[in-house]
């Protein structure tokens, strides 16, 4: 496959390293595209197995050792010439025409992220019983207990809520604005702190404090005047967290646009687990890094501190006691 140099209106970056469903995802997404949209796929150390098919719109780049999703996002967004860019994890689906529903809806200094659902790739159907089992039931039949089990795929999205909206803590740990979560902080929480009972989660289009970084797209200029991603990160790790941070205290938005979505595969077992090798310690020290950089206000193209976004969201878990003390 050829890189084209023409500029188009949209490049989507999929980083993918070991991804089972990077032809699958990168299908969906030419199926579904209604703008000059292009698709650049970073193999961060593997070939794609089912290999991608040809398409002028598509571009494989191929690393011999894996480099990290933040380092191939960035080199994703080196060689687009495209107006915009979106990034992508490599096991999603879309609403149709959702290039051109976000674009449309894209200020220069915004971060636009699609409504997100949840993705159903695929049944395990035993071949003895005939017993169908979700994704996550791993190989082995849970009626009769063969182990002669085959994939079936389904890919669509699970019906039920979109999952829009998250915090983090002050910890900077990633969580979700809904009772399983807010549970823990007291019989109010549900009022107190559920994205429902928010002035800013009432329209089509909507702030959004973070998202957990599957799917998000800006101008391409804008995406380096952020500074791209900082990869003194790490490899993988805070990358939702350090995209809201960069969003709202350079000046900008972020937003969900509710007019179209994406569906993402979530990892929840270890039949379904991360294809980058993490330790705990690795995260650890990415969360440390994220922590420092925001909480001491270190980010040199901030132009507002970040208790300005706290409060922006408040109240939040944790973050309502120390508000007061934050520059």
């Amino acid at each position: 496959m050829v890189l084209v140099q023409a500029m188009r209106d949209l490049s989507i970056i999929i980083p993918a390293l070991n991804e089972q469903f990077l032809s699958r995802t990168i299908e969906d997404i030419l199926s579904n595209i209604e703008g000059d949209t292009e698709v650049i796929a970073l193999c961060d150390g593997y070939w794609p197995n089912p290999g991608v098919k040809d398409n002028p719109r598509v571009t494989l780049i191929h690393h011999t050792e894996p480099m990290g999703q933040r380092q191939s996002t960035n080199e994703g967004v080196r060689l687009s010439t495209a107006k915009f860019v979106m990034k992508c994890d490599a096991h999603c689906a879309f609403d149709r025409g959702f290039d051109i529903k976000l674009m449309s809806n894209c200020e220069k200094d915004w971060t636009v992220v699609p409504s997100m659902k949840r993705l159903h790739v695929y049944d395990m159907i035993c071949q003895e019983c005939g017993n169908r089992m979700y994704q996550d039931k791993g190989g082995i039949c849970d009626k009769c207990g063969s182990e002669n089990t085959k994939q079936e795929m389904v890919w669509q999205n699970r019906r039920g809520k979109a999952v829009d909206y998250m915090w983090f803590d002050t910890e900077f740990k990633f969580s979700y604005f809904d009772n399983n979560y807010l549970r823990p902080y007291g019989p109010d929480a549900k009022v107190k702190y559920h994205h429902k009972h928010r002035d800013w989660a009432k329209d089509k289009i909507t702030d959004q404090m973070v998202c957990i970084g599957a799917c998000w797209m800006m101008h391409r200029e804008r995406y380096w005047e952020i500074g791209g991603m900082d990869e003194n990160h790490g490899s993988w790790g805070q990358m939702g967290v350090e995209l809201a941070c960069k969003s709202w205290l350079s000046g900008g938005r972020q937003v969900v646009n509710r007019n179209t979505w994406f569906a993402h595969l979530f990892r929840t077992t270890k039949k379904l687990g991360f294809p980058y090798h993490l330790s705990g310690k690795a995260i650890q020290k990415a969360r440390k890094y994220s922590q420092n950089i925001w909480t001491n206000n270190l980010w040199d193209k901030a132009v507002h501190p970040l208790s300005l976004m706290i409060k922006k969201f408040a109240p939040l878990p944790g973050w309502d006691e120390i508000l007061h003390l934050m520059k």
